[in-house]
């Protein structure tokens, strides 16, 4: 009897997106020692990196990054496939979805911070869309909404800031200036 072995070959790029998502993923953990002041206020430090991974390289990789960190962040908390699982992975995918086309949108005018923004508010609103449809179908879950859209906007932008300069200091390193 003989076994048969496949073998993977993991592309230069494919241990990049690892890396990242390993970097977000220990976001990701930091983030939940930190003490929230209400349940599902977080300051989502992983998405810093989805940021600057959208900037250097792209969509794809972002969105592979956003959705490894979702998927091992519910293996390492022990979340997967449970509400709290399908509340961040729709979250995440509809954040990635308005990226896709923010991108698109004139650097001059819209850059980390304001990407940043619109991913927060789009990760909230995919949470809030989950809970209405299936954990709380209660019309006053919208009395919620301003708490959460104003966390969104605070988190959104102090992390757009955050990834804005760290994309500074690395384009000042890549030039020499000191």
């Amino acid at each position: 009897m003989t076994s048969s072995t496949i073998k993977l070959q993991a592309t230069a790029e494919d241990h990049h997106i690892a890396r990242m998502a390993a970097v977000a993923l220990g976001l990701t953990v930091l983030e939940a020692a930190i003490p929230s002041p209400l349940p599902g206020v977080k300051p989502g430090l992983a998405n810093i990196v989805t940021l600057i991974v959208l900037a250097r390289y792209g969509w794809r990789t972002a969105a592979w990054v956003s959705l490894l960190r979702v998927l091992a962040g519910s293996l390492l908390f022990g979340n997967f496939l449970t509400p709290g699982f399908f509340l961040s992975l729709s979250g995440a995918l509809l954040s990635l979805l308005v990226l896709a086309f923010a991108q698109h949108l004139p650097s001059r005018w819209f850059g980390p911070v304001s990407l940043s923004i619109y991913a927060a508010f789009a990760h909230i609103a995919g949470q809030m869309e989950i809970v209405y449809l299936w954990l709380i179908p209660h019309a006053g879950i919208a009395y919620l909404i301003p708490i959460f859209a104003a966390a969104a906007l605070v988190f959104g932008t102090v992390n757009g800031l955050i990834a804005a300069r760290f994309m500074d200091n690395e384009e000042t390193k890549q030039l020499g200036v000191h």
